[in-house]
């Protein structure tokens, strides 16, 4: 038996009840928002702040900060109440993980960051290493919250066919994703990145919808953590008013190889080979500008 309070509006019912059905087929569901009776009891949030004041129920929520939220060592998810007009500006309180710009400090952060095989294993702050992975999403999120990265502020496209607008605040977690992206660049074939791109994206639907549990979402999983064998290296990240960006990096057994992209040296290319590259590569675009004209 499982029983949730998502929303029949709402993504979490289908990630809950598919990931149930697809670990245990046999499950029962209640979901009090789909029950006639409940529905007619509680039209929405209003009724159930007041149900929960009339009887000793403590909630975040109040009827002036009506909106809902969702958080987690990781992030903090707002939406409804003020928020479901999509211009209404998101109000400075809501915000619990991250300062606004006003807050921000005039002096970047710089930081590394260790990966191996695409994992993050290390976070380096003024010469003093954290390996134990609380204490580096600890260290993380304070430091872009600080900064205020990772605010996100988005309409997007539920499973169920409606648009929605939430709020999102991930401070630690963008930085890593800054990181690991550039780490990525120095490491992977470029072939091997654009298969990867679109598995990822593939397998963001596949989470988003409730298809964690799935042949396709499996199947991408281990697709992606191949690809990660050789993602291993240091990258080095300025956070600063907003933004974490990558400033250095260095990796284990990376692709890139200075002697050969050097314009000092000629490092075993031979430039005079790019003639024939270029020449086989134009063949197609001087026999289309041949039969249809120049492109306009």
């Amino acid at each position: 038996l499982i029983s949730h309070g998502a929303t029949g509006k709402g993504n979490d019912q289908v990630r809950f009840e598919l990931s149930g059905y697809a670990l245990y087929p046999e499950i029962t569901v209640i979901a009090p928002w789909r029950i006639q009776e409940f529905c007619e009891r509680f039209q929405g949030r209003d009724d159930l702040l007041a149900y929960a004041k009339a009887n000793g129920i403590e909630v975040e929520a109040t009827p002036k900060a009506p909106w809902s939220m969702d958080a987690n060592f990781m992030h903090i998810s707002y939406e409804s109440g003020v928020l479901e007009d999509p211009a209404h500006i998101a109000p400075d309180d809501l915000y619990k993980m991250t300062r606004g710009a006003s807050e921000w400090p005039d002096k970047p952060t710089v930081i590394d960051v260790e990966f191996s095989r695409g994992i993050p294993v290390a976070v380096i702050k003024d010469k003093k290493r954290i390996e134990d992975p609380v204490a580096m999403l600890e260290l993380l999120n304070r430091i872009g919250g600080e900064n205020g990265v990772g605010r996100i502020d988005i309409v997007e496209n539920r499973f169920v066919g409606l648009k929605s607008r939430g709020v999102y605040e991930t401070p630690g977690v963008k930085i890593l994703f800054e990181a690991h992206l550039d780490l990525e660049l120095v490491c992977l074939d470029r072939e091997v990145l654009r298969v990867k791109s679109y598995i990822s994206d593939r397998m963001a639907d596949f989470v988003y919808n409730g298809f964690w549990f799935s042949p396709e979402g499996t199947y991408s999983r281990q697709c992606l953590q191949m690809s990660q064998e050789n993602v291993s290296g240091t990258v080095t990240m300025e956070i600063f008013k907003g933004t974490a960006r990558p400033i250095g990096r260095r990796a284990v057994r990376g692709l890139y190889n200075e002697e050969l992209v050097s314009m000092n040296v000629h490092g075993g290319y031979t430039p005079a080979s790019a003639g024939g590259f270029i020449e086989i590569h134009s063949i197609r675009l001087k026999e289309y500008s041949k039969a249809f004209g120049m492109y306009k």
